[in-house]
């Protein structure tokens, strides 16, 4: 026998397989680079843990809102005091995409000058307006309002 009619003791492979391996790759890397690009969600200031709200009774003490809300994103004085829980969701569809706001929520605690509970209001934005989600209002212009405005544009980063 001559060298020429010698099989090697390499494994070869026909072009066929060589070229599906290739595309097996090239398919397996197109997934990975479109799941890294999937959307994502932020969650920014307060998460309001669940049932929260159903715990604070109106005439609560102002420790025990401090014991089952947490300590909140900020507190006004005027006209008794006042516990502001912040947050604020976003989300972008695609990675490397700019963030687009979801969600924005500022839980206000009133309490009187007993430090109890007089109102809870759960504040978001409907429709570009103030809207109270317990009450189902919208507040009146004046001393409420002036005071969540800031804390709306505080919060958008546009």
């Amino acid at each position: 026998m001559t060298k020429a009619n010698q099989t090697s003791p390499r494994v070869s492979f026909s072009r066929g397989v060589l070229a599906r391996c290739r595309a097996a790759a090239a398919i397996g890397l197109v997934c990975a680079l479109l799941a890294a690009c999937t959307g994502e969600q932020f969650q920014k200031g307060y998460i309001l843990p669940q049932g929260a709200l159903e715990q604070i009774p109106i005439g609560a003490s102002q420790d025990q809102v401090l014991i089952v809300m947490g300590t909140p994103s900020t507190v006004a004085t005027l006209d008794g005091e006042v516990f502001y829980y912040i947050s604020q969701r976003t989300e972008r569809p695609v990675a490397f995409m700019n963030q687009r706001v979801v969600d924005q929520r500022v839980i206000a605690v009133y309490f009187d000058k007993n430090r109890s509970v007089r109102r809870i209001a759960n504040y978001g934005l409907q429709d570009g307006k103030i809207f109270d989600f317990v009450s189902r209002t919208t507040p009146t212009s004046g001393q409420e309002l002036s005071y969540l405005t800031p804390l709306f544009k505080l919060l958008s980063f546009n």
